[in-house]
């Protein structure tokens, strides 16, 4: 499984805010409001990422540390109550990277159409009475979605196996 190209993400990103702002310019008077709660999933998400990366990397440097003591004959110390963790399942890895990367791709995703409806609505702001509340969720739903990304890729990050 080759890692999530950054040039990838990126375009994929700048040609969906391109149809973002098409679709915006285009549909805005007909279209509900945007909320500022309406892209906490993608927040919510990226926390839970982090966490698991954090977590992932924790137990695969302690399999390693296990590992490479296992080798050399030493014993691996201890701190007092600290528990032995379970080996990690290579399937959960597996499944792990592969949710980082679905996860960067549907980040960079609506990274692109929140920033087409940002550029819109933010040209829009001394016009239109609901531009500026629209603006407030688009710049939101821009920054959840970018942190989305990171999260995906420390995540994809931290599925890899160091070279030994």
């Amino acid at each position: 499984m080759r890692p999530v190209s950054r040039r990838d993400l990126a375009v994929v990103a700048l040609g969906l805010s391109v149809v973002g702002w098409l679709v915006v310019r285009a549909l805005y008077g007909s279209l509900p409001g945007f909320h500022w709660w309406q892209p906490l999933p993608l927040l919510l998400l990226a926390v839970a990422e982090v966490l698991g990366a954090r977590s992932l990397r924790a137990r695969l440097g302690a399999d390693r540390e296990r590992r490479r003591a296992a080798r050399s004959g030493e014993a691996v110390a201890m701190t007092p109550g600290q528990r032995v963790d379970e080996p990690v399942e290579p399937m959960l890895v597996a499944r792990l990277a592969v949710l980082a990367q679905a996860s960067a791709w549907a980040g960079a995703g609506f990274a692109g159409l929140w920033g087409g409806a940002l550029v819109f609505t933010g040209t829009q702001v001394g016009r239109l009475a609901a531009a500026p509340s629209d603006a407030l969720a688009a710049g939101l739903g821009v920054a959840c979605s970018l942190a989305l990304v990171v999260a995906a890729l420390l995540l994809e990050g931290a599925c890899r196996t160091p070279e030994e």
